[in-house]
């Protein structure tokens, strides 16, 4: 610890004013108050970092009725700052101060740390405790802001700070816990953002931010707890965000975001949230991977899919689209649902069960036809032609009225053909008059029988080859009949 003789006139303003929190501005009002320009700036800006931290652990106390605190601006601290592990009971304020090293805070017990406007080679906030919040609001952090574990009773405010650290995570903040906000509103970071586990009690705000991480994760908060995660308003993201397992309360939302990542570009999986907005201002590079997450309610548009979207498990309350007309719904959710690259049944099942919520019992055979089709694809050969024959004669059950256009279709052919030849009686004088239309009918009826089929026939030609393929295409209807609506009855 240094002696009051031994601090330099700029050391022992600091020190004077420390123990009634009177600021110390050493700024000169010019251009060479630039943070960025820090390292040549001279003694009389110059604080060496053993004093600020001897103030900080009680070198100065105040007297009674005064509250000690290091308010400083515009200076350069030398050396390296380091309050491992200490109790400090002073709140503390940099203002476009230059720091020579990174400064240490790992398992410090303090309180509101504030560091605008600065340059910092870094800072270490882990396993710490802050009774106030930790802002870097403007700041230029050239090394990795580790807050690993960490406890925030206040707020922690990155706003329109950058943060570098290269290929590296430039926030390392997994199990950090944040009573406040968390607001990283225009920050910009190289190297990504790690926040694994994170408890962050009043949300995590990122509108207009740029994370840049472009071979890895730009964001990873898997299994974190958040009220609401704000990706919007410009933010953007080069690499994945990543949210497998995060429970968030309120809202997630990606309102005008860009995302690009060489893999997936948003990973959502078993997620829980409250209402899930996705709505981008460009499609996603890669894929959106829903799978398994859990959502109250889901807004999005059309356009702002990838192609490829997992939605194997994903289950929801209510679907709404922005600025599309209720008539172009079910088919954006079915070419949405179609986004899946492997057949699921699932996802059409639940589509379909949100429809019928609705009362939307028309839109929720169409999604089951749907279903049935995208099934048919993955079947063996004879397995898809059945399926074809069920699809075309009553729509798998769910298009009933098919059969009838096929029964009324094949009615008006034989009842034409055969009204104009003339067949044999199997008994003559003994049978009831040839009637065209009642004979046709009872060709297409498999089981009974209206007593035209015994009592005429045909010697031969293409009339008798008509009434062969009536009798089977009456088998055939009458079996896709019963096999689709059993299907139907037993799904519904």
């Amino acid at each position: 610890m240094h002696s009051y003789e031994e601090l330099t006139s700029v050391e022992r303003e600091l020190w004077d004013a420390f123990p009634t929190g009177r600021p110390v501005d050493l700024r000169t009002d010019g251009a060479d108050d630039d943070p960025a320009n820090g390292d040549g700036w001279g003694s009389e800006r110059t604080i060496r970092a053993g004093v600020v931290a001897a103030l900080l652990l009680g070198g100065n106390p105040g007297q009674p009725g005064t509250v000690p605190a290091l308010r400083l601006a515009g200076a350069r601290i030398s050396g390296t700052l380091d309050l491992g592990g200490a109790e400090i009971g002073h709140g503390m304020w940099f203002e476009e101060c230059w720091f020579e090293q990174a400064v240490g805070f790992y398992g410090a017990a303090t309180r509101t740390i504030a560091i605008k406007g600065s340059t910092i080679p870094g800072v270490d906030l882990t396993m710490a405790r802050v009774e106030g919040r930790v802002e870097f609001r403007k700041s230029v952090l050239r090394g990795r802001l580790s807050l690993l574990n960490a406890r925030v009773a206040g707020e922690l405010v990155l706003t329109d700070a950058v943060l570098s650290s290269p290929g590296d995570w430039a926030v390392f903040a997994g199990g950090l816990a944040v009573e406040g906000g968390f607001f990283c509103r225009r920050t910009t970071v190289d190297g990504g953002m790690r926040l694994l586990g994170a408890h962050l009690s009043g949300g995590l705000h990122m509108e207009g931010a740029r994370v840049r991480s472009p071979d890895g994760v730009a964001l990873l908060a898997d299994h974190a707890v958040v009220t609401t995660l704000a990706l919007a308003q410009g933010f953007t993201a080069h690499g994945t965000i990543s949210l497998r397992g995060a429970q968030i309360s309120d809202q997630l939302t990606f309102d005008g975001a860009v995302v690009h990542a060489p893999g997936t570009a948003v990973d959502c999986s078993r997620m829980q949230v409250g209402v899930f907005v996705f709505t981008p201002a460009d499609p996603p590079s890669g894929p959106v991977d829903l799978q398994d997450a859990q959502a109250v309610a889901v807004h999005d548009r059309e356009g702002v899919w990838p192609d490829t979207v997992r939605l194997q498990g994903f289950t929801y309350g209510s679907l709404h689209e922005k600025d599309a007309p209720r008539a172009n719904s079910v088919a954006y959710r079915m070419a949405w649902v179609e986004r899946d690259p492997g057949y699921a049944a699932q996802p059409y099942e639940q589509l379909a069960g949100w429809y019928r919520q609705i009362g939307h019992d028309d839109d929720v055979r169409r999604v089951l036809l749907a279903k049935q089709r995208r099934r048919r694809r993955t079947l063996g050969l004879p397995a898809r032609l059945w399926g074809h024959l069920l699809d075309v004669t009553v729509g798998y059950g769910y298009r009933p009225w098919l059969a009838g256009l096929w029964l009324a279709a094949l009615i008006l052919l034989g009842t034409t053909v055969f009204s104009t030849h003339s067949p044999r009686a199997t008994e003559p004088g003994q049978v009831p008059p040839f009637n065209p239309f009642v004979y046709t009918l009872d060709l297409l009826i498999p089981i009974g029988g209206l007593g035209q089929r015994t009592s005429w026939y045909w010697s031969g030609g293409a009339t008798a080859w008509l009434a062969y393929a009536l009798i089977a295409a009456g088998w055939i209807l009458t079996t896709a009949v019963l096999a689709g609506v059993t299907r139907a009855l037993n799904r519904n």
